[in-house]
């Protein structure tokens, strides 16, 4: 699907079966020769790099606003859009959303019917938002009426947790209906979250998902990453959510201020370029 993430890049066949396994632990297991190859290394690392300046640019902008954003990140129908139409009720906090999908403005038409700015970006073919398509968003939000922009990704496991797309921190979605599973099949995803929230918990009861084991799984993988389990259904269990947001505000508020910071040697205007 995508042409620069690498997740383009095919297995070959012969090398799923048992009879040609290089795996000296499971035959069942074969990596991807292509990423093993130094040009194309080469020219993932490029990329990479490019979007890691555009992504700091994007942050230079937020910090200059004094805006705290945060990449909203999960499998495709996990409640991102659902949570992000719900929490105004319950925050005093202005936010504004970008929105990422392949195709339709159906996700910010949602939030717009709620009063809550957004802008749509579609990626075409693209499995993921990139640094370079947020800045370019970034030109159609106004950024002096809001507290927090929210960046919601497209829905995909995978490589949204490769890019940097300038926020300040990472939030992932895993769902009930996703089993608890998700967390060791999708490792880069949950090492990069510094919150994990686990959606349509009302559910839990009908499905086979086990808090416990999802709290051990991402433990191992992320000892700092705060869990908690939500609800639009229960409308109290949001409180935790805009609590932890707005605490997360006033550490990059607080940090932004503090003496000797680059960022205070920046140009303040925080103007687009």
């Amino acid at each position: 699907m995508c042409q620069d993430c690498g997740c383009s890049i095919t297995r070959h066949d012969h090398l799923l079966t048992s009879g040609h396994s290089h795996s000296k632990t499971d035959d069942n297991i074969a990596s991807n020769p292509q990423l093993n190859d130094k040009t194309t290394l080469s020219v993932i690392h490029k990329i990479l790099d490019k979007n890691d300046i555009e992504a700091q640019h994007n942050r230079d902008h937020f910090n200059a606003k004094g805006i705290t954003a945060f990449n909203l990140m999960s499998s495709p129908g996990s409640g991102k859009t659902t949570l992000l139409e719900h929490l105004y009720q319950h925050t005093q906090q202005k936010y504004a959303v970008i929105e990422g999908d392949l195709e339709t403005s159906r996700d910010a038409d949602r939030l717009k019917a709620k009063g809550i700015p957004a802008y749509q970006i579609q990626t075409g073919a693209a499995c993921h938002l990139d640094a370079f398509m947020v800045h370019s968003a970034l030109h159609h939000i106004d950024l002096d009426s809001i507290d927090i922009c929210f960046v919601e990704n497209v829905g995909n496991l995978v490589c949204p947790a490769s890019y940097d797309v300038g926020t300040h921190k990472n939030i992932v979605l895993l769902s009930v209906p996703e089993g608890d599973d998700k967390i060791e099949k999708y490792p880069v995803m949950f090492r990069r979250a510094d919150l994990v929230l686990v959606t349509k918990a009302d559910l839990i009861e009908h499905f086979d998902f086990s808090i416990e084991e999802a709290k051990a799984q991402l433990h191992k993988l992320n000892p700092n990453v705060e869990l908690m389990t939500v609800s639009v259904k229960q409308p109290e269990s949001l409180l935790q959510v805009t609590d932890w947001l707005l605490t997360q505000c006033q550490i990059h508020s607080n940090s932004i201020k503090a003496p000797n910071n680059p960022i205070t040697d920046k140009d303040k205007s925080g103007a687009l370029a």
